[in-house]
């Protein structure tokens, strides 16, 4: 396993690899490995190293939002009190909720950006009240409801 402090940097082949898992992880080895030129045994170890390294987070598969139906809610959290330990305690019980989809501390505007996924109206009332309502230490809450999906890319441009 590689030190996370200190990783091993990342040539041509990982990065060939590393696009070609981005555009479909469910390749075979023997198909990631002839589309990246490499042996399949040169891309599973690869693919490992990466993999222990945390170069790979995990291989999800990505449902289309439009085919399950649902919100998709973008909510800006401002807090009262921002020292290290209330925004740390505020961060663990949105990334605890399984609505919430991504969580980012920002700079400047508000403290915390959720990104979340309801499946209707009664649950993004549901998760307000449990999330932000209850919390005495939100101040504030601008949500933003997704009207249209023009662009979703989970993939990160690495050349």
């Amino acid at each position: 396993m590689t030190d996370s402090t200190n990783p091993e940097p990342l040539d041509a082949i990982d990065l060939r690899l590393l696009d070609l898992l981005q555009a479909d992880a469910s390749r075979s080895n023997q198909a990631l490995a002839e589309a990246a030129h490499v042996s399949p045994a040169t891309a599973l170890r690869r693919v490992r190293r990466l993999v222990d390294g945390g170069v790979i987070e995990r291989q999800v598969a990505i449902v289309a939002p439009a085919r399950v139906g649902g919100l998709s809610a973008i909510a800006e959290i401002t807090l009262d009190r921002q020292g290290a330990e209330h925004v740390a305690a505020f961060e663990a019980r949105a990334v605890a909720e399984g609505a919430v989809q991504q969580c980012y501390r920002v700079s400047p505007g508000p403290d915390l950006v959720l990104v979340c996924w309801v499946p209707d109206m009664a649950a993004w009332h549901a998760l307000v009240q449990r999330l932000f309502t209850q919390d005495a230490n939100v101040r504030n809450v601008k949500s933003y409801f997704a009207t249209h999906r023009a662009k979703f890319e989970p993939a990160v441009q690495l050349g």
